[in-house]
């Protein structure tokens, strides 16, 4: 994962799900990018419904 998608990632999250940036800076590149799969998903979902 480059850093600038890692940074991207840690921000979106940060703000949809609330999470601290210290906590998400040291998870690997497969969790952030479960996390942030799981969690895009729902917001797309949620977007489409309003």
């Amino acid at each position: 994962m480059k850093r600038m998608e890692r940074e991207n990632i840690v921000n979106f999250l940060t703000r949809v799900r609330q999470t601290s940036a210290e906590k998400l800076m040291n998870m690997t590149d497969e969790d952030l990018d479960h996390m942030y799969a799981r969690t895009y998903d729902r917001y797309e979902m949620y977007e489409e419904l309003i």
